[in-house]
């Protein structure tokens, strides 16, 4: 029999996830981290990125957070994100407008506007488009 974690995925919004994992692949602040059924308790906070839950040998699912905490205890994973979106809810459209508009923000030198947000929300359209992407190229 497989070993498994119970994983759980919650935004400010509403939980997103919550079942057996065999594995879960997340953007940690220092690199992607692999958390398997045991896995030495931690915190760790998350960068914008996707979050994979292999539940099973031949089915993963993707999610988009924009950031977050990571808790990890032997036989529970959680993570509590700003914004949690299953990949296949992703936006294109909006992610592209959303990527354009921070831009154009950052291209103003005007001095309206503030960079730090403009950057944060450029990061974001980005790893939402790349982990559409990534969908995409896994056949999802």
């Amino acid at each position: 029999m497989v070993m498994t974690v119970h994983v759980d995925i919650v935004s400010a919004e509403k939980e997103i996830f919550s079942g057996a994992a065999e594995m879960v692949f997340a953007p940690a602040e220092m690199g992607e981290v692999g958390i398997a059924p045991r896995h030495a308790p931690m915190i760790t906070r998350l960068n914008p990125g996707e979050v994979r839950v292999k539940v099973s040998a031949t089915e993963s699912q993707p999610y988009f957070i924009s950031g977050g905490i990571l808790e990890v205890q032997p036989h529970l994973v959680t993570i509590l994100a700003d914004t949690a979106i299953r990949a296949r809810d992703i936006d294109e459209a909006a992610a592209l407008q959303a990527k354009a508009r921070a831009e154009e923000a950052l291209a103003d030198k005007s001095g309206k506007v503030d960079y730090a947000t403009a950057q944060a929300q450029l990061a974001q359209a980005i790893m939402q488009l790349r982990t559409l992407d990534r969908l995409r190229k896994r056949g999802g």
